[in-house]
């Protein structure tokens, strides 16, 4: 049930005291979308997680770049001094001088063939970009789930201090009566000690209620990155949950991005192996080079070379190792597999548990209100009796604490009533601007990976950096 302005007043209404909360309508105000919002674009752990999601990326363009040719340019100079005595059939001659060599020269090398180990690399790096997009939206999720939860917590404390403010002031009333009517002999010295107990009681709670929500207030900047501007009463998001526990379930399973994350880590794991496997297959590359010479020795004055070349490398063995990486990554890619089966198990245990949770949450709203309405029939009854004589002051300051502890549970059941939902649309992987159609662009990471792929070359990223 939504927190509607009725069921606020409920809460919040003393049982003589007037309205004093919600009883007017700031113009400045926000809603459980706004805050949302702001915590969608401006927290800095989700800023941090998408610039997380941008350098996993650039995995794929360092996959694709053993496709590409690598380029080599050398060069060398400077001055040589030679003196040579050569001694050929009785004939003796010398060479003796200065020179300069200096020569520059590019060499290619373009890999044809390394057993499939690019191309596995390259589906590798895509299917780590897949997953690093669904811890994205894990973290998106748990962002937005925080919020909602401190916008309710913020409400609900809110409500809790005016409760026991409005109290402390009913109680101050009662000791000022009771005072009075001991004065003229009506009620004993108890009866005023225990209206006095009874007020310091309230006051503690009070003050107690207010050191919450002061914790309240600053966890609220620190998910949502402001101050709360005068929050307006939320509402649950039942219009976005599946109809059934077995629907939930179901979605859960398929759209949770803990289950999808998983799933793409299998497939990293999986062509793990298929990269390990590739080292024990031949390797093919065609080398070309080109290099201009001068000057190298006293009498070769200019040289030009120019070569292309195919190489094949076969391993035979290189101790090892690579047999170890292999079972290595097929072991890694077993753990994967039962972690996928756990993170399913464990999906499904919690949209079970928030669901039966949204349920409970149902039913404490109107129990709670029905709590309230007895309590005050009850305190109304309590002190007409009290009036003839049939009640003590005990009795009043018992109804009256009862009457407390009843709004204080229609608030908290209220607040758990909307959190629940939230809750539920977390665990079925819903949880999204999108779903709840908040008024924000949305953050697309297929934008810089598309941006990245096919770059060649070039230091700045996208946005300039």
């Amino acid at each position: 049930m939504p927190f509607s302005g009725k069921s606020w007043r409920l809460a919040l209404a003393a049982s003589v005291a007037p309205m004093l909360f919600l009883a007017t309508t700031p113009v400045l105000a926000e809603t459980i979308e706004s805050a949302l919002v702001r915590a969608y674009q401006d927290n800095p752990q989700l800023n941090a997680q998408r610039a997380s999601v941008r350098s996993t990326d650039e995995n794929v363009p360092q996959a694709l770049s053993g496709y590409r040719p690598k380029i080599a340019v050398t060069a060398s100079g400077g001055s040589q001094y030679t003196d040579t005595t050569l001694k050929s059939g009785g004939v003796t001659s010398s060479q003796h001088g200065v020179n300069g060599p200096w020569s520059a020269g590019a060499t290619i090398t373009q890999t044809l063939y390394n057993g499939g180990q690019t191309g596995n690399r390259t589906r590798a790096a895509e299917s780590q970009v897949s997953a690093a997009r669904e811890g994205l939206r894990v973290l998106e999720q748990s962002v937005l789930l925080a919020a909602a939860t401190i916008y309710m917590d913020y409400l609900r404390d809110s409500a809790i201090v005016e409760v026991q403010r409005s109290n402390v002031n009913v109680l101050e009333q009662t000791l000022k009566q009771t005072q009075d009517r001991f004065n003229v002999g009506e009620v004993t010295r108890t009866d005023v000690a225990q209206s006095q107990a009874q007020l310091a009681a309230g006051r503690t709670q009070l003050l107690a209620a207010e050191s919450t929500l002061t914790t309240t207030r600053a966890n609220f900047r620190r998910i949502i990155g402001s101050d709360p501007q005068n929050p307006q009463p939320g509402s649950p998001v039942d219009r976005y949950l599946p109809k059934t526990l077995a629907q939930a379930v179901n979605m859960g399973l398929v759209e949770n991005p803990s289950v999808t994350a998983a799933m793409y880590g299998i497939d990293v794991s999986f062509l793990q192996v298929k990269v390990n496997e590739g080292a024990l297959f031949p390797t093919v590359t065609l080398q070309g080079n080109v290099q201009q010479a001068n000057e190298q020795t006293l009498t070769a004055f200019k040289a030009f070379n120019a070569s292309a070349t195919a190489n094949i490398s076969i391993p035979i063995y290189q101790g090892g190792a690579e047999y170890a990486l292999i079972r290595q990554s097929k072991e890694t890619l077993a753990q994967q597999r039962l972690n996928l089966d756990q993170v399913r198990d464990q999906t499904r245990a919690t949209v079970a548990q928030s669901w039966g949770q949204l349920v409970a949450t149902k039913s404490q709203v109107a129990s709670a209100q029905a709590q309230v309405t007895a309590s005050e029939i009850a305190l109304n009854g309590v002190r007409e009796e009290a009036r003839v004589g049939q009640r003590t002051t005990l009795d009043v300051l018992n109804a009256q604490q009862a009457l407390v502890n009843a709004r204080i549970a229609l608030v908290t059941a209220q607040h758990d009533r909307v959190v629940a939902s939230y809750t539920v649309l977390n665990a079925v992987g819903r949880l999204s601007p999108v779903t709840l159609k908040l008024n924000t662009s949305v953050y697309d990471p297929s934008v810089h990976y598309h941006q990245v792929r096919d770059s060649w070359f070039g230091i700045r990223t996208p946005d300039g950096r």
